[in-house]
């Protein structure tokens, strides 16, 4: 009898064909790190339970019968022992996600599958497969009690390998083999279009000019790709050339240490955006994958690769979001984990690496070492403002900084001069923001940025926050950079946004007292092009008398009092090194807030868990449509006549804002008094602004909320 696991009409693909084509392509990526008879087995296993008669009617007769099919292949390797058991957990979640071991009793843990569930016979397995031998340990350790996490990961990396490979095999054949996936060129012709784009500036000695500098460390960095794997730190200054330092480094290091593929994990999609630019018109379009929420590749037949390569991260050039990156490492989802094994063998920058999620900073310190331990991966925390986490990795571990004369090279980029102010009335900070022509005022919350700029408002003041929905944002920030290209009076009153990924040049900085990293990276918009005197390029640092500290604020805020108190030079990589110290200790257990780690005690992981749990971005926020433009009501009316889609939800976020919508939020507000109303079942928290006066051309939305109260302006 022949045993189908696919039809696609006349078209039949057998169970066993199946099987052992997903069983190769399994093997071939789990081989990346050594383990290539782990993912033969895996694949190998995963579909026995299609060889059911009760599978083969649903599948012959085209039925609607729910057949559980995964089960089987987990409870197999159950029976026989060993190390086969671990393999359950890959095996039983192939389709629905890994499953909790059974903390949960709930009938879809894998206790509750391998031992009391009942499912069909599938024992003419027997006649086609054969099962395989597992020939390696799953991971060397030291001693058992070092075993918890590590084999975790290593389970999650054989899912991976699973789900890929299943994918694959069954797209093969539901496309006839007429597959639109490229993988792109190889690091080698990358490392050559690298070289040939910046063999001028190697010719640069001249270390007195701050592109000699910046040659210099891109040269080091290149000299230095010729190390072994490992843990790697690039500590440039700003202005110091880190994006392409940083590429030059990591192509040839993959080239020396035969690796696929280089991936860019960084906290701003402003920052994605512009690097990959760089990287594209370097490397070429069809080797660089930008992977987070403002992409979508959905609708154009000539994207359907970066489509594709989205799904597996196929790329040799993968530009992604912190959130993207560890979500997807804590998941426990076929979708999302199905990129993991792609990660092994790859050099990973961690740009802007203070901006790490402090919540879940072990379990994340964790996961970047079993990469680079087990998985044949290098990282590089790449920064001006290298937080200290020495401690928090493995007992001896050792970092290689790639930054030539590191302290002097800071000492040659610095622009601007601290000025520590204390604290000072709102009054007094409005005064002396009223006798500024060109300024960038940064406060720690949208309450008092529209408050400071109301007082301020007149021609060349303006104001940012995410209180404006994006479009309106680059539409603010166009008028303010003409404004300081023609020379004219620009004062700006902004949230932290302008921080990181905003190209704009003050002569002064004010920001209130806020963590030393996000201070510094304020100081990277005072005297940004170097241009003009550093005694005249003034960051001034100030707090607000009886002003209300935000509780996600609260720590950094008291610790970087205490040590401004104790250091005067505010950039020293001492500074900035004995902050993080102190935040880190200060926080304890709150990195790990969620007891992450504790949720693999071999054998009884709890994938589903932590999965559900694991959010770098907590799901407390509301959306609300901002329908003030002919093109913002078109699109509205598109969304209700032709309902969601990818691509149209893609536009709608332009012109949305992100509001808090806890107990007493400025949503809860809005909604009681049917300011917003929701736009459709269909997603949840996804609502319209019905009443454009509550939103300003000059501020955004002008709902605000404090401690309880809301104020409408």
């Amino acid at each position: 009898m022949k045993y189908i696991a696919h039809k696609d009409n006349y078209r039949e693909q057998s169970v066993k064909e199946h099987l052992y084509g997903t069983a190769d392509k399994a093997a071939e990526f789990a081989d990346k790190f050594g383990k290539a008879d782990w993912g033969y087995c895996c694949g190998l296993l995963h579909d026995i339970g299609k060889y059911s008669k009760e599978f083969q009617n649903k599948i012959i007769n085209d039925t609607d019968d729910k057949v559980d099919h995964s089960t089987a292949g987990a409870k197999l390797c159950i029976e026989l022992g060993g190390y086969y058991q671990l393999l359950s957990y890959c095996i039983a979640g192939h389709h629905a996600g890994m499953p909790d071991y059974g903390n949960t009793g709930i009938h879809s843990s894998l206790r509750y599958r391998c031992e009391k569930k009942k499912i069909c016979d599938y024992s003419s397995y027997k006649y086609d497969i054969e099962i395989p031998e597992l020939n390696t340990e799953p991971i060397m350790l030291r001693n058992l009690s070092d075993a918890d996490f590590p084999l975790s990961v290593f389970l999650r990396m054989i899912y991976s390998c699973l789900v890929d490979a299943d994918f694959l095999d069954t797209e093969y054949f539901m496309k006839n083999g007429d597959v639109n996936r490229s993988s792109g060129e190889n690091v080698e012709i990358l490392l050559n279009k690298l070289e040939n784009h910046i063999s001028e500036w190697l010719k640069n000695d001249n270390t007195k000019s701050i592109n000699g500098r910046r040659t210099e460390i891109l040269k080091h960095c290149l000299n230095e790709g010729r190390n072994k794997k490992g843990y790697f730190r690039l500590t440039v200054p700003t202005g110091g050339g880190k994006t392409i330092a940083s590429l030059a480094f990591a192509l040839k290091h993959a080239v020396e240490n035969d690796m696929d593929r280089v991936i860019y994990v960084i906290p701003y999609t402003s920052i994605i955006e512009q690097n990959a630019q760089v990287f594209r018109d370097i490397l070429g379009e069809q080797n660089v994958l930008e992977n987070h929420c403002n992409v979508d590749y959905d609708g154009r037949e000539d994207f359907v690769p970066m489509q594709l390569a989205s799904e597996n991260w196929d790329k040799p050039i993968v530009v992604t979001t912190n959130v993207q990156f560890f979500e997807s490492l804590f998941s426990n989802k076929s979708s999302k984990c199905r990129k993991l094994h792609n990660i092994a063998n790859s050099v990973i920058i961690f740009d802007e690496a203070q901006m790490l999620p402090t919540d879940y900073l072990k379990p994340c310190i964790y996961m970047i070492s079993e990469l680079v331990i087990r998985y044949r991966s290098s990282i590089v925390l790449c920064t001006a403002t290298q937080p200290a986490l020495g401690s928090l990795f493995p007992e001896n571990t050792q970092f290689m900084e790639l930054c030539p004369r590191m302290h002097e090279q800071f000492g040659y980029f610095k622009r601007v001069k601290y000025n520590n102010i204390g604290t000072i009335s709102r009054d007094k900070l409005s005064s002396m923001l009223k006798d500024e022509d060109c300024a960038l005022c940064i406060v720690n919350t949208k309450r008092m940025a529209q408050d400071i700029y109301m007082e301020l408002c007149g021609i060349g003041v303006f104001h940012l926050s995410t209180n404006m929905y994006p479009l309106h944002r680059k539409i603010v920030l166009k008028k303010i950079r003409k404004c300081l290209q023609n020379g004219e009076k620009c004062v700006v009153v902004s949230t932290s946004l302008v921080e990181a990924g905003v190209d704009l040049d003050f002569k002064h900085v004010y920001r209130q007292i806020a963590g030393i990293d996000s201070i510094i990276q304020a100081a990277g918009r005072c005297n940004r092009e170097g241009k003009r005197n550093q005694a005249e390029s003034i960051v001034n640092i100030f707090d607000i008398e009886n002003c209300r500290i935000p509780l996600n604020q609260k720590q950094q805020i008291e610790v970087a009092k205490s040590v401004l108190c104790d250091y005067e030079i505010v950039d020293s990589p001492e500074c900035i090194s004995e902050y993080f110290k102190r935040l880190y200790h200060f926080r304890g257990d709150g990195l790990d807030k969620k007891r992450i780690l504790g949720e693999f005690v071999h054998p009884e992981y709890n994938y589903a868990k932590v999965g559900k749990e694991f959010k770098i971005i907590e799901q407390d926020m509301a959306t609300i449509f901002v329908g003030n433009t002919d093109e913002a009501k078109e699109l509205m009316d598109e969304i209700k006549l032709k309902g969601i889609s990818k691509e149209r939800m893609r536009k709608a976020g332009q012109f949305c804002v992100q509001v808090y919508c806890g107990e007493k939020s400025e949503f809860q507000k809005l909604y009681d008094a049917g300011i917003i109303r929701l736009v459709s079942d269909d997603v949840r928290d996804f609502y319209e602004l019905t009443s454009m006066e509550y939103y300003s051309e000059e501020y955004g939305l002008v709902c605000l909320v404090d401690e309880g109260e809301a104020i409408f302006l």
